[in-house]
């Protein structure tokens, strides 16, 4: 996401919410060491320079568990994942106006 539309994702957070941890599941660092798009090796990099939290579930199961455990919001424009997040009520951070980010509020 924020290669895809030239987004600082740490500027826009500090925005949001000033100064706060991010957690990345350690599966997701997988997929994006498997995957062959352009934008994977900088997501990737990206990725590596926050908290990584081990966990052996994969994919959406990681991260609403990881979120769930820290009651964390979560970062993604996926509409499957940003469904099951809000049916469990954990915040929804997304990409709006390809420009910059907005929060749910619970």
């Amino acid at each position: 996401m924020p290669f895809q539309f030239k987004l600082n994702l740490d500027r826009e957070l500090k925005r949001l919410f000033g100064e706060i941890p991010v957690f990345v599941p350690s599966s997701v660092l997988g997929e994006l060491s498997n995957a062959t798009d352009k934008s994977a090796k900088a997501a990737l990099a990206l990725a590596r320079k926050y908290s990584i939290v081990e966990t052996e579930l994969s994919g959406d199961d990681a991260v609403l568990a990881i979120a769930e455990q820290r009651e964390a919001a979560v970062l993604t424009n996926d509409r499957e994942l940003i469904s099951r997040l809000r049916e469990r009520r954990i915040p929804v951070i997304r990409l709006r106006a390809e420009r910059y980010l907005v929060a749910d509020e619970f």
